[in-house]
């Protein structure tokens, strides 16, 4: 071997452990993404076996799960003898070969116990220290090291803060290791080491490993052993603004720290004279990354998850091909347009049948409108639209009504000595007794988070911009040519360029909870996990704007003078709606509005109707009126883990008309995002709403998907345990690592399907468009999410494989047909079927 060959380059090895760790952020911005992004770039099916073969992760239910599925008819047997064929011998289809491969492997999949508990790559070469000499590093080290992570990157939750400010983790470290009353180390080698601060990453693995071509592997080992608390390092780099608070650390001081410890550990037990773990094996493990050989049960678990997804599937298609064109009225009483966001769905559906003159549209929530948000007396500014956004802009609060809700159980003053006894003896019975109370009668608090304080309704924003104005760096404001660009862009994207109502909603929305660490998913991942109302109300504004109205028509766009945008947003825990701007409705328009009000009233209350049944402690046969009350009351109980079941049982994004699937119920199930390809030939403002749907959509679905199959490694476990850390995580008690992914409350009624996005556009434009951005294209080349185009001129269906549509032919040619959904719906608490309605 050269001796000249160099096994260890620091830096690319930093950069590949950050692409396979995890990239969740703080809690303050949860917002959903594809867990194996790092994967990505192979085919699904293939990127699962890796993740499996590596990282020991489980990427598809149980062969007892698929198998209690087909029995109980969720996986069926037409389905399952079609994707069997396909994928096993496509080229002997037909023939007497095929048949009987077809019954074999059926008979495999359905029977045979495959052995399934081979151990994965990561973690065998760190393993030695303990077979080797008797010691658990991880035990050892990470509750302290833990202990000062979350003490530097605490954002508030801290009595007494970190002693150091205004310096790196490492500086921090070095500091305190200065100070002669105390140190972190039990040794003298490993403090002389960060002293001297003159020792690399790979001096440091020399002492550890020696030898280097182990170097990589060990420091994947080391940070997969806590792959939390390196993610969240890793996106703090990236990233710094996800800590309100910032804070300088990196991955590589992280590593540094904790190698230092583990030789620290090392001399505290064996002495100075142990040698490294490269000399202690007598075999070295296999490469992390070496090539993964396909098995046999990995063929099995394909065949079922395909056969799970196709068992669904086939019926939507169906559905879809037979939907018609939607005719509506030429006098419209209002539209609505609401985020594409699948608990928004059920609401439209609910106010187009209750007002038949009633429209309904969906975009992605933030309404097109990029900006940060700070509200009046706001100490940060908060970032109002998707998380890979950098917007310029600032939308200020001012002229705030209502002060915000305190309570002297969380001063600070509670936690001095005299005060802290004082209010322990007074009001701490208060506090008993509240709680007492609040197990029965559950009511909005100082303590919930309520999506209705995220803006008070009677404060007035800044969101013009007429001199120039600046603020925190930022442009305060738009100014009308930004303005009319961006109400452009919304309307065509969504298709409604005429036929205006009188009234324009535009409805973003938020979700209220009390004693929920993960609140920030609950609320609209498009505004970066915040509520839409200050969008939705900047949106009105621009779209009410003379001057604005006046520019876009002389594009061709125009908003007759007696159409009025009005800002508003849905709280979809409570099913409750709160208006913004009131007061400029005048004349006919307060009549016009006095009667929607009572549409959406009527529409909230069936919508938690629907959704009551999958609540184990609400009757949902009530009375509608007793049966929203206890929504309300569920949604801010102390003692409920599930405020609502948020994007849980998402399998769906569809893209076009609303006749697409005006005669079809699916149950909560899809994103709905308005298109209309007739204002759109060449596939522009497809284009825009797939670079953004895919990545966003595909993220939520995939991150319910792994949470659902592995909630041990890939989620965050149950919820009970979770104790908040630094305001940015949470970990199973107070020493664990931190906590990516799902708690199973969110995600225990999901079936983890992949999500398909089904688009109303001829196919070669739809294939000419997604092949336009790689990375768009990646998500539907490599099957990560599904592909289907309905042709708006022949209704046929056509979906996607290996780069082309071929046309669909379902097994089933009708989904059953339903007079009447409230049956289902107080008799259904699983997934309703996909249901023809009138």
């Amino acid at each position: 071997m050269d001796s000249n060959t160099i096994f260890f380059d620091e830096h690319a090895v930093i950069h590949r452990l950050q692409h396979y760790l995890p990239s969740q952020a703080a809690l303050k911005d949860f917002v959903h993404h594809n867990t194996l992004h790092a994967f990505q770039h192979d085919k699904f099916h293939e990127a699962l076996q890796k993740a499996s073969t590596i990282f020991g992760y489980k990427t598809y239910l149980s062969l007892d799960e698929f198998r209690a599925y087909y029995r109980a008819g969720k996986i069926r047997e037409d389905i399952l003898e079609k994707v069997i064929a396909e994928q096993q011998w496509a080229a002997l289809q037909g023939t007497a070969a095929a048949a009987a491969a077809v019954s074999r492997w059926k008979d495999k999949v359905l029977h045979q116990p495959y052995e399934g508990t081979i151990g994965p790559r990561i973690g065998q070469l760190r393993e030695n220290w303990k077979s080797s000499c008797k010691i658990s590093l991880d035990k050892v080290v990470h509750p302290f090291l833990f202990r000062l992570l979350s003490t530097y990157l605490d954002q508030g939750i801290l009595i007494w803060p970190f002693p150091i400010t205004g310096k790196s983790f490492l500086e921090a470290m070095r500091e305190l290791e200065q100070n002669k009353l105390t140190s972190i180390f039990k040794t003298k080698r490993a403090h002389k080491l960060l002293l001297e601060g003159n020792s690399t990453l790979k001096d440091l693995l020399t002492i550890l490993i020696g030898s280097e071509e182990l170097f990589e592997q060990y420091l994947f080992d080391q940070q997969f052993a806590h792959p939390g608390w390196s993610g969240l390092v890793s996106v703090i780099e990236r990233q710094p603004e996800t800590l309100l608070d910032p804070r300088q650390i990196s991955l590589h001081d992280l590593m540094y720290l904790e190698l230092l410890l583990e030789i620290d550990a090392l001399d505290n037990k064996l002495g100075s004279r142990w040698k490294p773990l490269g000399r202690l094996i007598d075999k070295k493990p296999d490469p992390l990354f070496a090539p993964v050989t396909d098995t046999e049960l990995q063929q099995v678990l394909k065949i079922w998850q395909e056969a799970f997804e196709w068992s669904y599937f086939d019926d939507v298609l169906s559905g879809i091909r037979l939907a018609h064109e939607r005719t509506p009225g030429d006098n419209k009483s209002f539209q609505a347009i609401f985020c594409i966001d699948d608990r928004e769905y059920s609401l439209r559906r609910y106010i187009e049948s209750i007002d038949r003159q009633s429209e309904t549209f969906g975009t992605p929530g933030f309404f097109g409108v990029e900006f940060f948000f700070k509200p009046e007396g706001g100490k940060f500014s908060t970032k109002a639209c998707p998380a890979p956004v950098t917007p310029k802009y600032l939308i200020k609060e001012v002229a705030r009504k209502n002060s915000r809700q305190t309570d002297a159980h969380y001063a600070k003053h509670a936690h001095m000595p005299l005060q802290g006894w004082l209010i322990s003896q007074t009001l701490g019975f208060w506090s008993a007794f509240k709680l007492f109370v609040n197990i029965f009668k559950p009511s909005v608090s100082p303590a919930t988070a309520y999506s209705f304080q995220h803006m008070d309704k009677h404060a007035r924003l800044i969101i013009e911009n007429k001199d120039g104005q600046t603020e925190d760096g930022l442009q305060l404001g738009f100014t009308v040519p930004e303005m009319a660009l961006r109400v452009g862009n919304m309307f065509r994207s969504i298709g409604l360029v005429k036929d205006f109502a009188p009234f324009v909603y535009i409805v973003g929305h938020g979700a209220s909870s009390v004693n929920n660490t993960h609140y920030a998913g609950y609320d609209c991942g498009a505004c970066c996990g915040r509520p839409g109302a200050v969008n939705a109300r900047t949106f009105s504004f621009m779209a009410n704007h003379p001057e604005v109205r006046a520019m876009l028509k002389s594009e061709g766009l125009e908003i007759p003078e007696t159409t009025l945008f009005l800002g508003s947003m849905h709280d979809t825990t409570r099913d409750e709606i709160e208006y913004y701007d009131e007061e400029v409705i005048t004349g006919a328009h307060a009549d016009l509005h006095a009667q929607n009000k009572q549409v959406f009233e009527k529409a909230l209350a069936l919508n938690a109707k629907e959704r009551s049944r999958r609540f184990d402690t609400v009757d949902t046969s009530k009375p509608l009126p007793q049966l929203h009350e206890e929504v309300k009351r569920r949604s801010v109980s102390l003692f409920e883990p599930r405020p609502e079941l948020n994007h849980a049982t998402n399998a769906l994004c569809i893209i076009g008309r609303g006749s697409l699937t005006q005669s079809l119920f699916l149950d909560r199930r899809p994103f709905m995002n308005s298109y209309d390809y007739r204002v759109d030939p060449t596939g522009k403002y497809l284009l825009t709403i797939l670079n953004a749907a895919a990545p966003v959509c595909g993220g939520i679905n995939l991150e319910y998907y792994f949470s659902r199959v592995d909630n041990e490694k890939l989620g965050a476990g149950t919820k009970l345990p979770h104790n908040v850390v630094g305001l940015i995580g949470v970990a199973n008690g107070v020493e664990g690592d931190l906590r990516p992914g799902l708690p199973s409350q969110m995600i225990e009624v999901h079936d983890p399907v992949r999500i398909m996005f089904v688009v109303e556009h001829f196919p070669e434009v739809v294939l000419q468009t997604i092949q336009k951005n790689l990375a768009t294209y990646e998500w539907f080349i490599n099957e990560w999410v599904l592909l289907a185009v309905k042709d708006p001129k022949t209704g046929e269906v056509y979906c996607f494989k290996d780069g082309a549509f071929d046309p669909y032919k379902a097994l089933h040619a009708t989904p059953e047909a339903a007079e009447d959904v409230t049956a289902y719906i107080e008799k259904y608490q699983d997934n309703i079927p996909v249901l023809l309605t009138k």
